[in-house]
């Protein structure tokens, strides 16, 4: 749990100082349940280290909605297809439940905007209930953008089977053979 803390910290601080590079693809995130925060910090602060644009095209949940804590404005805009759905991060216990991280949940609620942070509070805070942003409303906070886009990369997951917290991220660019497919396990 600390170690979550201080790499979200760490995180934070090396991207404010981070300038983004040449943008060399676009990643669509059209159906994303989210997973370990310090995954999702790493590949955000990939993007915003290569000016990769990141259009919001669906559900981005939990750790997911990382991508308008860590990248520009100018770098990531959500369509009208967006969802955001926020919620306390949690750690497994030793019996096999969930227990919710007071601090991981307070340096994520640190790293989001202003305009974020007030909605998530107006909406009774980080718990372990979902909450979920969208239309106008996510609209009149992140950047919207056009609903189509050829050079994208598409972000799937597929959920293991029940009881299982093990998904498969999977992301396909358009410049590589479908046999390159990069394949990574998260929870």
């Amino acid at each position: 749990m600390r170690q979550t803390t201080l790499l979200v910290a760490a995180v934070a601080a090396t991207v404010i100082s981070i300038s983004p590079r040449a943008a060399q693809a676009t990643m669509r995130i059209t159906g994303d349940p989210g997973g370990l925060i310090i995954e999702y910090a790493q590949r955000f602060l990939q993007a915003r280290a290569s000016g990769e644009q990141v259009i919001i095209d669906g559900a981005c949940l939990s750790a997911c909605t990382l991508a308008i804590a860590m990248l520009p404005r100018s770098q990531v805009c959500a369509t009208s297809n967006a969802v955001l759905g926020f919620h306390a991060a949690w750690r497994p216990t030793s019996s096999g439940g969930k227990a919710t991280s007071a601090l991981a949940t307070q340096a994520m609620m640190e790293l989001y905007p202003t305009n974020v942070r007030s909605w998530i509070g107006r909406h009774g805070g980080l718990t372990p209930r979902m909450i979920f942003l969208h239309g106008r409303e996510l609209a009149s906070m992140v950047p919207t953008c056009g609903e189509a886009g050829d050079a994208t990369a598409r972000i799937a997951h597929k959920p293991g089977s029940v009881g299982h917290a093990n998904h498969e991220f999977a992301a396909v660019r358009p410049a590589q053979p479908r046999a390159n497919l990069a394949v990574q396990q998260i929870r």
